[in-house]
């Protein structure tokens, strides 16, 4: 029989945990050899944190969001970012992918959104983004399936 205990994945067979990291690391390589900063990345990660409902990820990836320089205002809306004119071009093209990679629309939605972003980024920037959009999928699984607990933050204290 099984346990409802939280089993986590990545501390039962640590060689897959360390080889995903270490891919996590050369996606990040990638990154930033096209020219993307980590802005860029950490609303990638959030985006399809939000769309597989990881809330491990989210709680981290707000974070580093936060110190990568991003705004409250940007994360809040961050779900509806088409109906808003608060991202640029190329952060747009990078959400277009995570969410296409993360959802796998038929093929021809697919193709026509991934062509749209083709005419924005370079291909060092597409190539690096499709990793990191599939990269931060497996994590995201991972997490949801070792069922990761977040750790509430400190209550800020009264003046």
């Amino acid at each position: 029989m099984g346990s409802t205990d939280a089993f986590y994945l990545d501390k039962s067979d640590p060689a897959p945990w360390k080889a995903l990291n270490a891919f996590s690391l050369k996606v990040s390589a990638a990154l930033k050899a096209a020219g993307l900063s980590r802005r860029i990345a950490e609303l990638v990660n959030l985006r399809i944190s939000q769309i597989n409902g990881c809330a491990f990820c989210l709680d981290m990836h707000t974070k580093q969001a936060l110190e990568a320089g991003e705004t409250i205002q940007r994360l809040g809306v961050l779900p509806a970012w088409r109906e808003t004119d608060l991202f640029t071009d190329e952060e747009m093209a990078a959400l277009a992918i995570a969410e296409t990679v993360t959802l796998l629309p038929h093929e021809e939605e697919r193709l026509a959104e991934l062509a749209g972003v083709r005419n924005i980024l370079t291909d060092a920037q597409y190539s690096a983004l499709t990793w990191a959009a599939i990269s931060i999928n497996a994590f995201n699984r991972v997490s949801i399936i070792s069922r990761h607990a977040i750790t509430p933050d400190p209550e800020p204290e009264q003046a």
